[in-house]
């Protein structure tokens, strides 16, 4: 026991400093992150040092129940490679600038517009893609209008987790924690739709406390002009986005499992591409960019995270933990504790772990504890930069522009707007659970 928890310990130290202090390893001409390195590195350690034996973990690898990882990492890579396809084709850029043009020179109608693209974007793609494609956008505009870009990062941020709550393929804390107790897309719609809009709604009225009084400056920059050259090959993206989406919906209904839907649209969008091209004697540029792009590192490490809570369920850890949580005020209890724990390991390590403690929930609150959990891990994700993958990216992107957003900003913000977020979402959940 003693040695288990050291090794998970010590490991989950060294990826809050790896994210904080040394956030890529270079090994060779290869960059990586070290998130996932130390990970896979204490999870190595486990297996070698004996801790858990190996068929245990290879029988939950290809296990056939829902909490097997490598059908909720297909499900969450297939909808990022559709999202990246678009993203490619230049149309949530072009969407962005038709954002720009309608607020003209205002600054409050450009914070409202950006709040709602980006809202919208993120319940129908995934959060993750909205902030890699809009940060160096703002980045640029902001540079450009002589404003402050802050304002405009944060909602951009603060939105894409908030909003991302709403559909349980708009984060892989979602996947997880939904596809691992059974939930299917509308029953998990049916619930989680009060607490997104409560929690949207008062994000964006905190946001606008925090920034009004840079809003008031007028706009002195132009949006350039975007045009989407490829429009076939942009409608093949929406229509397979689109119904991928409708086929997640009715999927519970048909007996068909989500991983499977997901994988077959991007099948059938890869074919689509590949003929349109060879079609043009073209090389398949965005197909090979939407691969090069896609989150690989995930694997790695979702399965040593994965490991790691084998070895603490196996230790009766997992068990310890849920018992001392208990069953009484659910909501809060498990949102505000995944919310916390988010911030100390990140939001994906957390939800592996979360679904190992849930096992020992009693099962008239296992409903709750596992919809707290989803909110907790997406709403932490905007309180400190280790909060979610989402922050680390972000945060990249920032210092590759030559703004410095530290940590205690960071947290500034994230108290101001995550905390009341979080407790409004949470409140509107135990609610709705409650409710006749």
């Amino acid at each position: 026991m003693a040695l288990t928890l050291t090794i998970c310990i010590v490991t989950c130290l060294a990826m809050i400093l790896g994210v904080l202090f040394f956030p890529k390893i270079r090994l060779g001409h290869l960059c990586v992150g070290s998130y996932w390195v130390i990970a896979l590195s204490g999870a190595l350690l486990l297996l070698i040092t004996k801790q858990v034996p190996l068929a245990t973990v290879g029988g939950a690898l290809v296990s056939n129940d829902a909490i097997n990882p490598l059908k909720i990492l297909v499900l969450f890579i297939s909808m990022t490679i559709l999202s990246i396809y678009l993203d490619e084709l230049g149309f949530f850029r072009y969407l962005a600038n038709k954002t720009l043009k309608r607020a003209g020179h205002n600054q409050l109608k450009l914070f409202i517009y950006l709040y709602l693209i980006v809202s919208v974007l993120t319940v129908f793609t995934s959060n993750d893609v909205i902030i890699l494609s809009f940060t160096p956008f703002i980045c640029y505009f902001a540079n450009n209008a002589k404003i402050n870009a802050i304002p405009y990062l944060a909602t951009e941020f603060v939105a894409a987790n908030t909003w991302s709550m709403a559909f349980i393929i708009g984060n892989p804390t979602n996947i997880y924690l939904g596809t691992s107790h059974g939930i299917g897309f509308m029953e998990y719609l049916d619930v989680m739709w009060l607490p997104t809009i409560g929690a949207g709604l008062t994000a964006f009225l905190m946001l606008y406390l925090t920034s009004r009084r840079h809003l008031k400056e007028p706009l002195r920059g132009e949006a350039e002009e975007v045009v989407i050259k490829d429009r076939l090959s942009l409608w093949v993206g929406i229509v397979h986005l689109a119904f991928c989406t409708v086929m997640l919906a009715v999927s519970s209904y048909l007996g068909i499992e989500m991983w499977l839907v997901s994988a077959l649209a991007v099948l059938s969008l890869m074919l689509w591409c590949l003929v349109i091209d060879l079609s043009r004697r073209h090389v398949p540029d965005e197909l090979l960019a939407c691969i090069k792009r896609a989150p690989w590192q995930l694997i790695p490490f979702v399965l040593s995270m994965f490991v790691m809570t084998i070895v603490l369920s196996e230790k009766g850890v997992t068990s310890a933990i849920g018992n001392f949580l208990g069953s009484q005020y659910t909501s809060f209890k498990y949102g505000i504790s995944s919310f916390l724990a988010a911030n100390i390991v990140n939001n994906i390590p957390m939800s592996v772990l979360f679904c190992s403690v849930m096992q020992s929930c009693d099962p008239s609150v296992l409903s709750e504890a596992v919809y707290a959990t989803v909110i907790g891990s997406n709403i932490g994700a905007f309180l400190t930069p280790i909060g979610a993958l989402a922050g680390i990216m972000w945060s990249s992107i920032l210092n590759e522009h030559g703004l410095r957003f530290g940590y205690l900003k960071f947290l500034k913000i994230g108290v101001t707007v995550a905390v009341p977020t979080l407790l409004v979402s949470l409140l509107l959940l135990s609610v709705f659970l409650v409710a006749p």
